[in-house]
């Protein structure tokens, strides 16, 4: 069942991209969260191929995700996939970063574009202290490697705050939207682009 529900997100998110262009609308990158079991089938790269032919999108607006987690199930594969991928021109995040027990070394290894900080980090930043440490760790470290930094989870203006300081590249959370329906998204880009 996650095989053919993966691939339905993944189309109707490239169809929906196209749809905003088609309207008009300034072109956005689209997140599509993957699992371990499409990378796994081996298709992955031949489905995204056909997936952009057929509609049309431009493979630097769509973005494939993969928790920090999921990189420790057969990581050679992964890197495989992942520079297939990229050859492709599909940009390519670590979700959750910071809560999973991989390696830093595979930040050296895998080829991605991106480095989702998990909100667990982001929650504690008023505090300061650890999470504060740790965000500008991720990010001073991200940034050394040439990768962006999203920040996920940002609630509150202090929070926004603290990383546009920190020089974090994107953010995203209820402070930015709350999660909208394809027409809402529609609407806020319309009123953004005013």
């Amino acid at each position: 069942m996650i095989g053919p529900i993966g691939e339905f997100v993944l189309r109707q998110a490239c169809r929906q991209a196209c749809e905003w262009q088609r309207q008009g609308l300034e072109p956005i990158r689209v997140s599509v969260n993957l699992s371990v079991y499409q990378l796994r089938q081996g298709k992955l790269v031949s489905l995204v191929r056909q997936v952009l032919e057929e509609t049309g999108l431009e493979p630097h607006f769509l973005e494939l995700e993969l928790t920090e987690s999921q990189l420790l199930d057969s990581v050679e594969h992964i890197i495989a996939t992942f520079q297939q991928l990229r050859g492709l021109g599909v940009k390519l995040a670590i979700d959750d970063f910071g809560t999973g027990y991989s390696s830093l070394s595979y930040l050296k290894r895998i080829p991605v574009d991106y480095v989702k900080i998990d909100q667990a980090f982001i929650r504690g930043l008023a505090e300061g202290g650890e999470d504060a440490a740790i965000t500008r760790a991720i990010i001073a470290m991200a940034h050394g490697l040439s990768l962006k930094v999203v920040a996920e989870g940002v609630e509150d203006p202090a929070q926004l705050a603290f990383l546009k300081a920190e020089h974090c590249d994107e953010v995203q959370g209820y402070l930015i939207s709350r999660p909208v329906a394809a027409e809402g998204l529609a609407l806020l880009l319309q009123a953004q682009s005013r």
